[in-house]
């Protein structure tokens, strides 16, 4: 469930198909992301999932997988 979600915005916000975005999608290097995209994606992440990332969580958010497992440990 949270993946189906995180795909959608990945999707939206990136301009990409959902059906190309794996647990193993780099956000930086296969959805094109640099660090304004990430801090416009956690924004969207923390007002979706009502979660909280902080500055020195986002260097460890490299993969879509990551993401998810986050948002599902910090909820």
């Amino acid at each position: 469930m949270v993946f189906e979600k995180v795909k959608a915005i990945l999707s939206e916000q990136f301009d990409v198909a959902e059906d190309t975005i794996t647990l193993e999608t780099s956000i930086m290097n296969d959805l094109g992301a640099d660090s304004l995209d990430v801090v416009d994606l956690l924004m969207s992440i923390e007002d979706e999932f009502e979660v909280e990332v902080p500055d020195s969580e986002i260097e460890n958010i490299k993969t879509v997988e990551d993401l998810v497992n986050y948002i599902e440990n910090n909820r």
